[in-house]
């Protein structure tokens, strides 16, 4: 399968571009920065939130499928989230309904529904969009519109809720939401491979010991977490913020700190 993966060179995309090409799909790439010398793909220095450069993206290669996972990966203004998030989607998604590409892989995020309480028990996919911070907003509504996409044009689409995805967990809450690097390739795997799956949502966690989100609907998908936290578990100290890092599905993105005007271009940093 020949693939464009967006976002190529953050931390998810250095890892999902030599999984896949270790798979044996072609791999292009796609970011706002340029190529690494000695990169082995192929690369396209564009802006996803172009509509003109990602169009002649595409003209210029044959594409399979689309694994987008660029964008800003904090919180900011929210015009800047919609435009790093939505933006981004809906001109890839109109690329790929003139060039006839059908699927669309998604880095979504547990933020989509981070304000969900953890005492409302095991987060599955019906858990409604609840998000925590306006990065959360713009995660929501790009995955509104991949089902949009689905339905008018048949697209498949697959948006990935994912975790903490680190090399190892760091945190208490981590030990719950980490995504392993390993994890993070099948995941995309699955989702690039599984048979007409529409509009879907998975959970991107590991097989974690203390994980409370459902992992059945990445099952379904053929997605088989292999990693667990809990290997890390002895080298994790407790620290006074895990309690309040525990109420919410988001963890910290859903505490006070993440509270500002959405016109704003103040950053939490700087509160």
């Amino acid at each position: 399968m020949r693939v464009l993966v967006t976002g190529a060179a953050g931390s998810l995309g250095r890892v999902v571009t030599f999984g896949l090409a270790d798979l044996g799909h072609e791999v292009v790439c796609l970011d706002i920065v340029p190529a690494v010398d000695g990169t082995p793909f192929v690369w396209h220095e564009a802006d996803c939130a172009d509509a003109d450069a990602v169009e002649a993206v595409f003209d210029a290669e044959r594409l399979d499928a689309v694994v987008h996972l660029a964008g800003v990966p904090e919180e900011r203004p929210l015009p800047e989230e919609l435009t790093s998030h939505v933006v981004t989607t809906a001109a890839l998604l109109d690329a790929m309904v003139t060039h006839d590409v059908p699927r669309l892989v998604y880095a979504s995020s547990n933020h989509a529904v981070g304000r969900t309480p953890r005492a409302d028990g095991e987060l599955t996919e019906q858990a409604l969009p609840r998000p925590d911070t306006y990065y959360g907003v713009a995660k929501v509504a790009a995955e509104a519109l991949m089902r949009l996409f689905a339905d008018r044009h048949g697209i498949d689409a697959v948006a990935c809720r994912i975790g903490s995805f680190l090399e190892e967990p760091t945190t208490v809450r981590n030990l719950s939401t980490w995504l392993s690097h390993g994890d993070g390739v099948r995941m995309v795997q699955a989702a690039l491979t599984a048979p007409a799956p529409g509009f879907a949502v998975l959970h991107g966690i590991s097989a974690n010991t203390r994980g409370w989100w459902d992992l059945e609907p990445g099952r379904r998908l053929g997605y088989e977490p292999q990693d667990d936290a809990e290997a890390y578990a002895d080298r994790i100290e407790p620290r006074p913020e895990d309690e309040a890092e525990a109420e919410f599905v988001g963890g910290p993105y859903a505490t006070a700190q993440f509270h500002r005007p959405a016109l704003s271009d103040a950053v939490p940093g700087d509160l």
